[in-house]
């Protein structure tokens, strides 16, 4: 069975090594893949966002299934594409995925079904957006990009000088491109963050083990946001009492809602939530696997994914038998020099043996290129060393071990994991 998986980063590296362990024992491709992935699949070089040359390779290799991993091919209806060719695809349509493309939808779907999220409103005009900012003068508060933003369309402004800044920034200087043409603003909510990811057929939700992503690029939660510097699960703050306060106010609400706008969504949809003393709060929606939460939370996964991925899109997730490893996980990022701003590439790795691997740990590989004599960085984020364990610190031991054989130029990552 030929398999083929849309990306080209540590999420899609982390999908294929559990794919690799189906018992379907898959022909794995990746489109447009990196130099780690290489070492596990046969890589293609089709963008993640060329629909229609996707589609074409797709016929052209006779592939039996396509497993969509970003964002941005997802909000563009790739899925839809691929069906429509005869090709099945794991992944939701275009219409569903818009619980991500656009947090105005998401927002709006969350008020309409009274799930718990903080006090927005919306605006296209930057004048009308300060005003209201000004009106409520309550500091911080939250400023959102509509659209995609590679996971850093968000703003916490302080104070009036940094609102005005970030809609500026966001709506006049449009560093997001279009996803800036509108902006959500809200309430600032303060608690545990919790990020969740669940199997969805449209009729059964299954989550998976919690998650903690660390956002910020410095120690200690400073700095700027970036795609994600570690990940642990399970997540310490994500209590089974919590889990089942989640599934009833927020996982299955919006599994129904979606169902009944006419945007069944079926793939995995991933829950950013915010545990509030008010109780949990959805902070937001992702249409896909999270990355790096993909690195932390899939080594734990005890279950056939293949067969699992299958199931969701016949909807018969309800038949097929998911369950969880004990213990936990632990995933840190190394990033270039100057990411998540300016950064250099094609720096020589020094650590990893000829199939990008180290001892003691997984290293998923994201931004990476292979050469002759080894492998270079090739992006902003490099790698993702995770490590499994009985418990969360020797997880983390394990893999902060192995990131001390790991060397290129530049090369930084946060000491902290697991502590926020």
């Amino acid at each position: 069975m030929k398999v083929l998986v849309v990306g080209s980063g540590g999420r899609e590296h982390a999908l294929i090594k559990k794919l690799r362990e189906s018992k379907a024992a898959p022909q794995l491709y990746c489109a447009p893949g990196n130099g780690g992935i290489a070492c596990d699949a046969v890589c293609a070089p089709v963008k993640a966002t060329d629909i229609t040359g996707m589609v074409e390779y797709c016929k052209q290799e006779a592939i039996d299934f396509v497993v969509v991993a970003p964002d941005d091919p997802l909000a563009m209806g790739m899925v839809d594409a691929l069906e429509a060719a005869g090709i099945p695809a794991f992944g939701p349509t275009g219409r569903a995925a818009a619980i991500e493309g656009s947090k105005v939808f998401a927002k709006g779907l969350m008020k309409k079904y009274g799930i718990p999220t903080a006090q927005y409103e919306t605006f296209s005009q930057e004048q009308e957006a300060m005003a209201y900012i000004r009106q409520r003068g309550e500091y911080p508060v939250v400023i959102k990009a509509d659209g995609l933003a590679l996971g850093k369309g968000v703003i916490i402004a302080q104070n009036e000088q940094e609102a005005a800044a970030a809609l500026d920034s966001i709506m006049k200087d449009k560093i997001f491109g279009d996803s800036g043409n509108q902006v959500v603003v809200e309430e600032f909510l303060t608690g545990p963050e919790v990020s969740v990811l669940a199997f969805t057929d449209s009729k059964t939700i299954l989550p998976m083990v919690s998650s903690m992503d660390h956002k910020r690029v410095g120690e200690g939660n400073t700095g700027p946001n970036t795609g994600g510097m570690g990940c642990i699960a399970p997540n310490p703050h994500y209590t089974k009492e919590m889990a089942d306060l989640c599934m009833e106010r927020i996982f299955l609400p919006t599994m129904r809602a979606m169902n009944e706008e006419g945007r069944p969504f079926k793939g995995c949809l991933y829950f950013g939530l915010m545990l509030t003393p008010k109780g949990p709060y959805v902070i937001e929606y992702n249409c896909r696997f999270g990355d790096p939460e993909a690195q932390a939370v899939l080594p734990l996964l005890d279950g056939d994914l293949l067969e699992i991925m299958q199931a969701i899109r016949e909807e018969r997730l309800d038949q097929v038998p998911v369950g969880w490893k004990p213990g936990a996980s632990a995933c840190v990022i190394l990033a270039s020099g100057g990411y998540p701003v300016q950064y250099e590439k094609g720096k020589k790795i020094s650590g990893l043996d000829a199939g990008g691997q180290c001892p003691g740990a997984v290293v998923y590989h994201a931004g990476t290129q292979q050469r002759e004599d080894g492998f270079y960085t090739a992006g902003g984020r490099v790698l993702g060393v995770s490590a499994t364990a009985g418990s969360l610190p020797e997880a983390l031991e394990k893999a902060y071990a192995a990131v001390e054989d790991i060397h290129f130029e530049g090369m930084h990552f946060r000491r902290d994991i697991g502590k926020y």
